[in-house]
């Protein structure tokens, strides 16, 4: 199964060039901030797209699916996942758009105990994870130098140990790594200064890891 991963497209995703793929995972702030208008213009590009299945989260510009629960049946042509696992093809998926506490903007709890309520949620025996912000330590890192990972989510992923975990949140941090047999991908496309310059990360999980 090849996962085409975005993140952080703010409204610009029609500037990307996105590489075909069995699956589409979208991991949050695909509006500017939260208007039904960007969430219409955004769920008809996806329609556009070739991809057999397209999961998106929401992120902390996303306000409109803290706000308004009837924003989720705004976006047709994806699945829509909050808190939520969905099955395709035989591999387990499961999607939040919480993070630590930033600002005054969406989808935002506390650490500790907030956070860890959250993501004791996340099924044993998930194998791609989607989350907005990053785990504590990985691909995390601010332009200051500033890990500002979540410390529940991290202790989380060790508990179920997915095969992928993608999300995006700090842009600076754009990459890929691997720790312990999980695959982490921050698949932020705009950089800092919101330029959609960071390409789409293709990652092919292989029949042994479907299993």
């Amino acid at each position: 199964m090849r996962i085409v991963c975005l993140s952080d497209t703010h409204h610009q995703h029609d500037r990307l060039v996105v590489p075909p793929g069995d699956v589409l995972v979208h991991a949050g702030d695909f509006t500017r901030r939260g208007a039904e208008s960007d969430v219409r213009a955004f769920d008809a590009w996806l329609g556009g797209l070739p991809h057999r299945h397209k999961i998106v989260i929401a992120g902390n510009h996303d306000f409109c699916f803290e706000l308004n629960p009837a924003a989720r049946a705004w976006m047709t042509n994806a699945i829509y996942l909050q808190d939520e696992a969905v099955t395709l093809e035989g591999v387990r998926f499961w999607g939040s758009p919480w993070q630590p506490r930033f600002y005054d903007w969406a989808f935002n709890l506390d650490r500790g105990e907030p956070l860890r309520r959250v993501w004791s949620r996340i099924p044993s025996g998930t194998d791609v994870l989607i989350t907005h912000g990053p785990p504590y330590g990985i691909l995390d890192a601010t332009d200051r130098g500033e890990a500002v990972g979540c410390e529940e989510l991290l202790l989380a992923i060790r508990r179920v140990c997915p095969r992928l975990h993608v999300f995006g949140h700090i842009h600076e941090g754009y990459g890929e790594q691997t720790v312990d047999g999980t695959h982490f991908v921050n698949a932020s496309n705009c950089d800092l200064n919101y330029r959609p310059v960071q390409a789409p990360v293709v990652f092919d999980l292989t029949p042994k890891e479907t299993l």
